[in-house]
């Protein structure tokens, strides 16, 4: 395990949950974090969400990652701001649950484009630049989704299956050259501001912590080349699986 001072961190899916997680962890590491969103305020927000003295060094950026002049153009400004990244986490996600007799073209395709090709647009900009420089982490969220179609998900399934072959296909090839990639299958619900006033039956602990999570792709990133991780998955001690 390597300590980290310094370096950036880029989170793409800026949200109250994991997005704010790991822009607490990674920032309170030492990083410079980027967190981005389609929305810059949103992106913003959540940035100014993180506790001080960790706050002054995580920055809210807009970027829509299912446009290649747009994510280019966010990875020239953190990159001439913050410097290159180090790590780049691809946290944005389309969800879609609806029956396969239902679901509509354009709705599949609004949920593939950011659930896949957003991630693959990403991921292909890191690794352009981290291949350069022979280091670096690429770790994209992944989902129960990744693993199994259930019924009514066939819409969410195939963006995240797709997502999973794209890390096994980067991992293979971007591994010898120093870029580590891996994806992170949450098995469950992620804690945040929409359980504030209403937790779930199964109580609190049914519910994965952002920060928990956040921890295990900082652990990620920290691995020594001789014995990295690729897959991981991560759920409540009383989820059914």
């Amino acid at each position: 395990m390597s300590n980290i001072e310094g370096g950036a961190a880029v989170i793409i899916g800026a949200g109250d949950g994991l997005g704010a997680g790991l822009a607490r962890q990674f920032s309170m590491a030492g990083m410079e974090v980027a967190v981005a969103s389609r929305s810059v305020a949103n992106a913003q927000r959540v940035a100014h969400s993180v506790p001080n003295p960790a706050r002054e060094h995580v920055h809210g950026y807009a970027c829509d990652a299912t446009d290649e002049q747009s994510v280019a153009e966010f990875f020239n400004t953190v990159s001439a701001e913050l410097g290159q990244p180090d790590v780049v986490i691809y946290n944005a996600s389309g969800f879609l649950m609806k029956s396969v007799l239902e679901i509509e073209v354009d709705e599949l395709t609004r949920q593939w484009n950011v659930t896949c090709l957003g991630g693959f647009i990403v991921g292909r900009e890191a690794a352009r630049r981290m291949t350069d420089q022979g280091s670096g982490s690429i770790i994209f969220t992944g989902a129960t989704a990744c693993y199994k179609g259930s019924g009514n998900f066939a819409g969410f399934a195939v963006g995240k299956f797709g997502l999973r072959a794209l890390a096994q296909s980067m991992a293979r090839e971007l591994g010898p050259q120093g870029v580590h990639v891996a994806i992170v299958n949450i098995d469950g619900e992620i804690n945040g501001p929409a359980h504030a006033h209403q937790i779930p039956e199964q109580g609190i602990d049914s519910l994965l912590d952002p920060d928990a999570i956040a921890e295990t792709y900082l652990a990620i990133h920290r691995q020594h080349h001789t014995a990295w991780t690729h897959e991981v998955d991560l759920r409540p001690a009383i989820e059914r699986w």
